[in-house]
């Protein structure tokens, strides 16, 4: 992929998604669910290339929540696998095309093979600088502010901090990623119409796009629609139209 920017459309800087509808993808097929993650696992390699070709430097994909981990332990094993199988076979792809790894959320939840190999590939790719793919594995929006909170708590209590220097700027330095710019636009396939614990602080200025398509049927067609759609939003930042 060559990285050309459509001129066409404002392209949005960083794209999130919340990739919803796997399961009833299968259910439709008489299929069990890690079925359609698999499917969802190809869109996900459609969509990273799309951003490529539009010239969006960041995606950042709701791959795990902190609350998927009371699914049924079958699930949640085969999402694991499927994880690890991703990185094994798209590695390649992540360094032809210089994409850097990078993961938000509880990585230490997470079991230890996956985490070997998760931190395994962010080393070997984090020299790239052009192009970004964010998993939010084990990631809930509460569990991140809250972690910031504590963050912040404890440097005021040993006097690293005074109370009156925390702002949003310093909330925003102590999130799980603090140099990745917030998103421009947040993506929900499979119609529902809720941001369900994802990026909650981030997102709090990003355009949204939600679509009856299930993740597994979201591929580049579909993702150059909510980029044109993007580009007929105006972003005012809470100033007046």
């Amino acid at each position: 992929m060559t990285g050309r920017k459509d001129t066409a459309v404002c392209i949005p800087r960083h794209v999130a998604v919340i990739m919803d509808g796997n399961g009833r993808w299968a259910k439709q097929r008489g299929r069990p669910r890690l079925f359609g993650h698999r499917a969802g696992a190809e869109s996900l390699r459609a969509v990273l290339r799309a951003c490529r070709d539009h010239g969006v430097e960041y995606l950042t994909v709701y791959a795990f929540s902190t609350e998927n981990w009371v699914r049924p332990k079958d699930e949640v094993g085969g999402l694991m696998s499927l994880l690890k199988t991703f990185l094994k076979k798209d590695e390649h792809e992540l360094h032809e095309n210089q994409v850097r790894l990078r993961v938000t959320g509880r990585i230490e939840d997470l079991p230890r093979s996956v985490r070997t190999e998760l931190e395994r590939v962010m080393e070997a790719t984090k020299a790239y600088t052009r192009w970004h793919l964010i998993l939010a594995l084990s990631y809930g929006g509460r569990t991140e502010i809250t972690d910031a909170v504590r963050a912040i708590a404890r440097k005021v209590k040993t006097g690293e901090l005074e109370p009156e220097a925390v702002d949003e700027t310093l909330i925003s330095r102590h999130l799980y990623l603090p140099d990745v710019p917030d998103p421009d636009l947040m993506i929900r396939t499979s119609g529902e119409l809720r941001l369900s614990n994802f990026l909650l602080w981030e997102l709090s200025y990003a355009e949204f796009y939600f679509t009856d398509t299930l993740w597994p049927d979201f591929r580049e067609a579909q993702f150059a629609e909510a980029l044109a759609e993007y580009s007929r939003r105006q972003r005012r930042f809470g100033a007046p139209s």
